[in-house]
């Protein structure tokens, strides 16, 4: 699988919960916060999730 950099750029304060346990889920918990995860059906799933909250990049 390839493998892609997420990376939180808004901030979670005022979104609804199932949104901020999206993100902890992806391993964000900080703002400017970056991961890099497998670009899996199920994470790609919870970016199109809070994809106005992320920046995706390849890695």
């Amino acid at each position: 699988m390839a493998k892609i950099l997420i990376k939180q750029v808004v901030s979670r304060i005022n979104r609804p919960a199932n949104q901020k346990k999206t993100l902890d889920a992806l391993g964000l918990h900080k703002l400017n916060q970056t991961v890099e995860k497998e670009a899996t059906p199920q994470i790609l799933g919870m970016i199109n999730k809070v994809r106005h909250l992320v920046e995706v990049k390849n890695a």
